[in-house]
């Protein structure tokens, strides 16, 4: 037989007691909360203030802007200055330009970029654009850093943006040039178009004058770019990279890179058409990430495509720098691609800042090879 449980005496009050207790016990708390936000505020407000004033003072003394002469200009653009402040650091301004952060969204979510403005690019015309993709291990400001191309683009006058890899879309940073199953690699390729625009909307970028390039599955991402916009650029260099068509997967990128896999034909361009823009490929003979096979065959299925016949190899060496040999292919007169093999560069940006990852300083320089042949295609459109 269930025994009876007898009700305490005290059990009513003690429970009125207990619900007036955690009535008052919330409301304290909730007034605690309220009072240690709005000292937070007040506390964080106030410093700003003050902040404020020995920046202004500090940037008008005769001082800093001695310390800004002409003369000065190179060494402030060095590898460190190349992304905008310091050699990871950000956005930020320096005497040979500005950096700047930006978000474009695309249809892989929110792209985050660096963007690079000469001296004077406010009160100037439009100016060319040049898009940087780093590599695996990379993010935007590390490849400024190494390969120094806004030093370049301070004296040459032209734009230059660094798209970044999120870590949740790849845990090594890698673009997913090769995921084309899935289709993550065109809506990639979609999202660094979104920042195209945005830049030449909101920053003075000419649309007509764009090219893009790019090292290891970055150079492969400017191919892939390339092939499917190739209204968009007008010129693109891949720098150890791998052809379009030769991986779809991470398996089968794997097998590329050890140049077990030959790219597939590009579609060849038929009359009325925009052909692809014309090609340049780095790469070094000594790669043991990413075969020299690759370049070859970069090289060779892009002329394939526009027709074009392998020219007679020159070879060329600028002082104690790596030689190259140097393969152009053409279509009557006009470049469709153009080989660069540097004998003895490993994976790596030829011709890079020094002490840098996935930089040799050895080699000849990379950043002005691409400048150079992307003015060339430039100069054709004005």
């Amino acid at each position: 037989m269930a025994r009876r449980i007898r009700k305490s005496l005290f059990s009513n009050p003690f429970k009125s007691a207990l619900r007036s207790l955690t009535r008052a016990a919330v409301k304290a708390t909730r007034q605690a909360v309220t009072k240690a936000s709005r000292k937070a505020v007040r506390q964080l407000t106030k410093p700003a203030r003050r902040a404020a004033k020995p920046v202004v003072r500090k940037a008008i003394k005769p001082a800093a802007a001695r310390r800004a002469k002409p003369s000065a200009a190179g060494a402030n653009t060095g590898a460190g200055a190349g992304a905008g402040a310091g050699a990871g650091a950000g956005a930020g301004a320096t005497d040979a330009g500005a950096s700047t952060r930006g978000v474009a969204l695309g249809p892989s979510g929110a792209r985050r970029y660096l963007l690079f403005k000469p001296p004077g690019a406010r009160h100037a015309a439009p100016l060319p654009l040049m898009v940087m993709l780093h590599g695996c291990a990379q993010d935007a400001a590390a490849f400024a850093a190494s390969t120094r191309m806004n030093r370049l683009a301070a004296s040459e006058g032209f734009l230059v943006l660094w798209p970044e890899q999120e870590k949740l879309a790849n845990s090594q940073g890698c673009w997913n040039w090769f995921d084309t199953r899935s289709g993550r690699a065109f809506k990639e390729a979609a999202s660094i178009v979104a920042a195209i625009d945005q830049v030449c909307a909101l920053h003075g970028a000419d649309p007509a004058r764009v090219a893009v390039a790019g090292l290891s599955a970055g150079a492969s991402l400017a191919a892939l770019l390339a092939s499917r916009y190739p209204d968009r650029f007008k010129a693109v260099a891949m720098h150890s990279g791998i052809a379009p068509g030769a991986a779809q997967s991470a398996a089968t990128a794997l097998a590329a890179m050890q140049g077990r896999r030959a790219p597939a034909a590009m579609p060849t361009t038929r009359p009325g058409e925009p052909g692809l823009p014309p090609l340049l490929v780095i790469h070094g003979s000594a790669d043991p990430v990413v075969r020299p096979s690759n370049g070859r065959a970069a090289a060779q299925v892009w002329a394939d495509a526009a027709g074009a016949v392998a020219s007679a190899p020159r070879t060329a060496q600028r002082g104690q720098r790596y030689p190259t040999t140097v393969t152009d292919f053409k279509r009557k007169s006009r470049i469709a691609a153009s080989l660069c093999e540097v004998a003895g560069l490993g994976h790596a940006w030829s011709g890079g800042a020094a002490r840098k990852p996935y930089s040799d300083a050895k080699g000849p320089d990379a950043s002005r090879m691409v400048w150079a042949f992307a003015l060339r295609q430039f100069r054709a459109v004005v």
